[in-house]
């Protein structure tokens, strides 16, 4: 696993990960026997690398350092949909107003532009949570999966669930304040704790078919009782052009910033600087603000 904090262009820091990422394959840190070894050395203002098997770490740089996690907390999102007890993915929800407000009073956040009324399953929202990197969706999920009376109750449960969760996987610098990266001021993690968070979630069979997907085309009945289709891309620009890349997240969020969480071995990254490259769906809109 790697987890990295970098300032300056995000087209670095995937160098950094492409870098760890294949020395990592290899099973190794150190060079041929017969030279000298070479600490790797990364543009991120932190990083951390871990043997996914063994759960030994192999490199760390200002692997504690507290930043926003941006959109890689949308993967907690998951992790907490994913734990839930008698999950039912193929239950249906039905888009809210509200949902499709958030994305607009939020600058128009990243969004898996959900149409209000359409009724879309468990699973087909975690496709648009992690692909596309919808807000609306992670919106809808912490609605449906919190507890309370009214909406606002439920996104709180939602929250206290996040935070029990990464206590729960030994992640003692982290605090969500949001379910998908827009947070409020305290919505942060380490290198180090988004690697933990990271081989958690890819423990899920689930999981782990969703964030390998490269684009995905899900039917979703409407309000009339007809029926659309969703094209999301996911905004991972590593599947597909770098080999053994399976995952996992992608993101930035409203201060300039970014993050990135791939493996293999599950690999968590995080920047400041500019956002990642997203790569958007023919029929989505400019978004002028990414979460």
């Amino acid at each position: 696993m790697i987890t990295g904090i970098k300032g300056g262009r995000i087209r670095r820091a995937a160098a950094a990960v492409i870098t760890a990422g294949a020395v990592l394959s290899t099973g190794a840190l150190t060079a041929a026997p017969a030279q000298a070894v070479t600490k790797p050395t990364i543009t991120a203002k932190g990083g951390y690398v871990m043997n996914n098997g063994t759960g030994k770490s192999l490199y760390t740089k200002a692997a504690d350092t507290k930043l926003s996690t941006g959109s890689t907390t949308k993967i907690m999102t998951a992790k907490v949909v994913l734990s839930q007890s008698n999950l039912n993915l193929d239950a249906k929800v039905t888009v809210q107003k509200a949902y499709s407000d958030y994305i607009v009073d939020n600058n128009y956040a990243s969004s898996a532009h959900l149409i209000v009324g359409d009724k879309v399953t468990v699973r087909q929202l975690l496709y648009g949570l992690m692909l596309p990197s919808g807000c609306d969706a992670a919106y809808a999920l912490a609605d449906k999966f919190g507890s309370g009376s009214t909406r606002a109750a439920r996104v709180k449960s939602f929250l206290s669930k996040m935070n029990s969760t990464a206590k729960s996987l030994g992640m003692t610098n982290t605090h969500f304040d949001s379910f998908d990266g827009i947070g409020h001021g305290s919505n942060y993690s380490t290198p180090r704790d988004l690697t933990k968070l990271a081989s958690s979630a890819m423990k899920s069979s689930t999981f782990r078919t969703v964030v390998k997907t490269k684009s995905t085309k899900q039917k979703a009945t409407t309000k009339s009782g007809g029926y659309r289709y969703y094209n999301w891309d996911n905004t991972n620009p590593l599947l597909g052009t770098y080999t053994g890349t399976i995952g996992v997240k992608t993101g930035s969020g409203p201060r300039p910033s970014s993050a990135w969480s791939s493996p293999p071995p599950a690999t968590a990254r995080r920047s400041s600087g500019r956002s990642s490259p997203r790569r958007r769906s023919p029929t989505a809109r400019r978004t002028r603000r990414s979460c």
